[in-house]
């Protein structure tokens, strides 16, 4: 059975920005269009912090050492793909699509994957681990029908 049918949604997606596609031709000639674009304005971990980690006094005399100061950066990546999660389950549960391919590099996939409602995991038909959100979208179609054919 081909995986990218007619009206298959693909999502393309890392960190910090999403591409929702809609396949509307088919598998052999797959024609993508934008439904829509989600982008998160994350600077650097560097950017976002206020002030240099806190300090904590060691067991030798005059020592310190930092305590680990939070990757605001990382956080904001695994938020983003909390909201993904939740839109998409909210366009499954209003009947949008019926099939859906994610299309992520590997870290992103997984944090998406461990996210998504029930609903949403059962219309997963393919998982793709590769960053595309930079291709444009003929490429994307291109990559797509290849790493689709192999597997």
């Amino acid at each position: 059975m081909a995986i990218l049918t007619n009206g298959t949604w693909v999502l393309v997606a890392d960190g910090e920005k999403a591409l929702f596609l809609r396949n509307d031709v088919d598998a052999e000639n797959p024609d993508l269009n934008v439904v829509r674009i989600k982008q998160q304005d994350n600077p650097s971990d560097r950017e976002q912090s206020a002030n240099r980690p806190g300090r904590m006094k060691d067991g030798g005399p005059g020592q310190k050492s930092a305590y680990d100061d939070t990757d605001w950066h990382e956080l904001a990546k695994e938020r983003f793909a909390d909201e993904l999660a939740d839109l998409l389950y909210q366009q499954a549960h209003k009947g949008a699509y019926e099939r859906i391919v994610l299309v992520a590099p590997p870290a992103t996939l997984g944090e998406l994957r461990s996210k998504l409602h029930k609903e949403v995991a059962d219309k997963v038909v393919a998982e793709i681990d590769k960053t595309l959100t930079n291709h444009p979208i003929d490429k994307i179609e291109s990559l797509l029908h290849d790493a689709l054919e192999s597997a």
